[in-house]
């Protein structure tokens, strides 16, 4: 039986720890900051294992209101938890993910001022996050929902003297209104159709959403519960980024690289992953919706891999590839696989966040730079950074035997048996797309540790422009360091002598390449072709593609072979070769295909022009429709006809009642007669 101290408690000491350290965070100083914060996130790790192995061997699940806020018109609004299988995983992996990053930023911000208020956000997002995984209603929900949006503005911005950090976590929120309106929406429909926002009630009550219709254009009518699931997808779409959606995630690579990992990798990006699988009851009555999903997914999959194959940051190579694979879970769940994006979604937790991680012990090394261009050869500096890197590199690619592997594969093979319309553009994007994932993966392993090595020509040339001589590159152009100011404070014009990470920093890389590593043979069986999620997850039959391929499932070594003999792996194997024979073998091919392909490179270059677009037309739209109303309403009708004007007529009006005050006797003598006169006329006639 589990107890509701013990789910308190998982929630709550982060908080608790978030307080201690942003309010008292002068009186226990930086240590003290990061013990309480620390300490709160072990605990909760521990306790949400602890509940994991509860559940697994047979506990019962918890669905109970803690508290109740407001009862209006007969809907209950409550705070309440739901516990079962899936959110205890999910609990599991966002505290031990979170408990790393703690962790591992000791020794990436340890320069930092604002170091306890970067353990007091990142402790509040882990308690938003266990709110949002947890909650047994929509009200609670959307509660979680708002909290991570508002933290993750909070450490985008996080150097907030950086006009280009403001930019992005301004972005960022923006787009995720955008997203949010239409999942309020959604919440507003399931409200309005079932009289309730628990979780329960509603899916107990959706024959009453499928039984209507409205209209959202006159004389065109849409189901109900298809309008609902695509508004609550638009929440998805905001928070998961799915294009077009998408363009505040690469921008959040502003903030510190532990960010990156906590939050844009492994655990509020896939919020809308996990809301989606959640509201399976629902989406299963929909293959409009369904379909809807399938088809963004996959181009976010395909389309956005694209992008990583021509930027040379580090860090946001690392980000396109999560937006590639957000892509991939929102496939899966678009052909009811919700096991599969689920199943990916943990395997992507682990080594994501080993990737972006050590994507941040390389700027450490190399003294805060980012630019691949400018690295090269550091293997043998940094071999800690490197083996767990190509650990986490293999895991996203698929190589056979890793947790990527077997999340991935499994997931191309859902989609390839998949009917539902939309699903062989969908199986061609993600088929694709292993190819450019192993392409540009392996672009980033070679560029940075193979090869010859580049920083010290990147340090001669940082030399000369500081003595008045800089030559320019094209690797200057648009590009900040990973550091709280955009000033030169941590430049090495001297020679750049790279360095392996302190032991706070990579012992979290090896912590997140085990389970890189081994979790995906581990758990594949229960999780996908055995009973992990039954009575949590609803898929109708004619969608169970998943059960499909269970009936061939013989176990983990059974499930390598039979992708040994199938065309993904192969295709990875092949964007790794390519990868290696252009940026290894012949790094001088590169530029000269950038050349010969131009317009295709700079398409890509500029993100196929996605911001630029949104600028022209919503950023400068805004602005333009702003002046006008400000022209037309505030200054000509507000200010000009009503105040100004009012202001103009009772001038008018007075002057022409003080011409009749003339003092005269005779005028007033006059204006009594035709007054009187009228008077009588008035009173004869009647």
């Amino acid at each position: 039986m589990i107890s509701q101290s013990v789910l308190l408690t998982i929630v709550l000491a982060p908080l608790v720890a978030c307080l201690l350290a942003g309010i008292g965070g002068k009186v226990i100083g930086r240590v003290g900051a990061h013990t309480v914060t620390i300490a709160g996130v072990a605990l909760s790790f521990g306790l949400s294992a602890y509940v994991l192995k509860l559940l697994l061997d047979g506990a019962p699940v918890v669905n109970e209101t803690v508290y109740t806020w407001l009862v209006s018109d007969n809907i209950r609004m409550e705070v309440g938890f739901l516990v079962d299988n899936l959110s205890a995983m999910m609990m599991t992996v966002v505290t031990f993910v979170s408990l790393c990053v703690h962790v591992y930023t000791i020794g990436y911000m340890h320069e930092d001022p604002g170091y306890q208020r970067f353990f007091s956000y990142i402790s509040l997002f882990t308690f938003s996050m266990l709110m949002l995984v947890m909650s047994n209603n929509f009200l609670q929900l959307f509660f979680g929902w708002e909290a991570v949006g508002v933290v993750s503005y909070l450490l985008i911005g996080f150097w907030y003297t950086r006009p280009s950090a403001i930019f992005a976590n301004m972005k960022a929120f923006l787009v995720n209104r955008v997203g949010d309106f239409g999942f309020v929406l959604g919440i507003a429909g399931i409200a309005y159709y079932t009289g309730s926002l628990d979780y329960a009630t509603v899916f107990g009550a959706r024959d009453a959403i499928v039984a209507n219709t409205m209209e959202i254009f006159p004389g065109v009518e849409w189901q109900a519960i298809t309008v609902v699931c695509i508004c609550l997808f638009i929440g998805a779409m905001g928070k998961s980024a799915q294009v077009p959606l998408h363009v505040w995630l690469p921008d959040s690579m502003e903030g510190p690289t532990p960010i990156s990992a906590l939050i844009h990798a492994a655990t509020m990006v896939t919020a809308g992953i996990f809301m989606v699988a959640r509201m399976s009851p629902l989406f299963e009555l929909s293959e409009t919706a369904l379909s809807t999903v399938l088809v963004i997914g996959a181009t976010t999959a395909f389309f956005m891999g694209l992008l990583g194959l021509v930027n040379n940051d580090i860090k946001r190579v690392v980000a396109y590839s999560t937006l590639s694979q957000l892509g991939y879970m929102t496939v899966a769940l678009g052909v009811s696989a919700y096991a599969g994006a689920l199943f990916h979604l943990m395997t992507h937790a682990f080594f994501k966040a080993l990737l972006f991680l050590a994507a941040g012990s390389v700027i450490i090394g190399m003294h805060h730079e980012q630019d691949m261009r400018k690295m090269g050869g550091l293997k043998k500096y940094m071999p800690i950074t490197y083996w767990t890197s190509a650990i986490g590199t293999l895991a996203l690619i698929g190589f056979p035997g890793t947790s990527g592997f077997f999340s991935k594969d499994a997931l191309i093979e859902a989609v390839h048996a998949s009917h539902i319309p939309g699903a062989t553009y969908a199986y061609w994007c993600v088929f694709l797309g292993v190819f450019i994932t192993a392409f540009y993966s392996f672009r980033l392993v070679f560029m940075t540790f193979h090869g010859e090595e580049r920083f010290r020509h990147a340090a001669h040339e940082a030399h000369s422009a500081s003595n008045g001589t800089h030559v320019e590159t094209d690797a200057d152009a648009g590009h900040e360091p990973d550091t709280p100011s955009n000033h030169d404070d941590h430049a090495h014009h001297g020679p750049v002598e790279p360095h392996e990470s302190p032991a706070v920093v990579w012992v979290p890389l090896v912590l997140l390449a085990i389970p890189s590593l081994f979790i995906g043979a581990v758990t594949i069986g229960p999780m996908l072709f055995g009973d992990f999620f039954n009575g949590v997850l609803y898929v109708e039959e004619a969608h169970n593609v998943l059960g499909h391929i269970g009936e061939e499932w013989h176990g983990p070594l059974a499930f390598i072979l039979h992708a040994l003999m199938q065309p993904p792996v192969y295709l990875a194997f092949a964007g790794w070769a390519l990868a290696w024979f252009l940026y290894v073998k012949r790094p001088d091919l590169p530029t000269v295909i950038a050349q010969k392909f131009s317009a295709l490179y700079h398409l890509f270059a500029k993100k196929f022009y996605f911001d630029e677009i949104y600028q022209a037309v919503f950023a400068r739209g805004s602005v333009g429709l702003g002046s006008a109303l400000w022209r037309v309403g505030d200054v000509a009708l507000i200010d000009g006809a009503a105040v100004n004007g009012s202001a103009r007529v009772v001038g008018w009006l007075s002057g022409v009642m003080r011409r009749m005050q003339s003092g005269y006797l005779y005028h007033y003598a006059f204006a009594m007669i035709i007054g009187l006169s009228v008077l009588l006329a008035w009173y004869v006639l009647r």
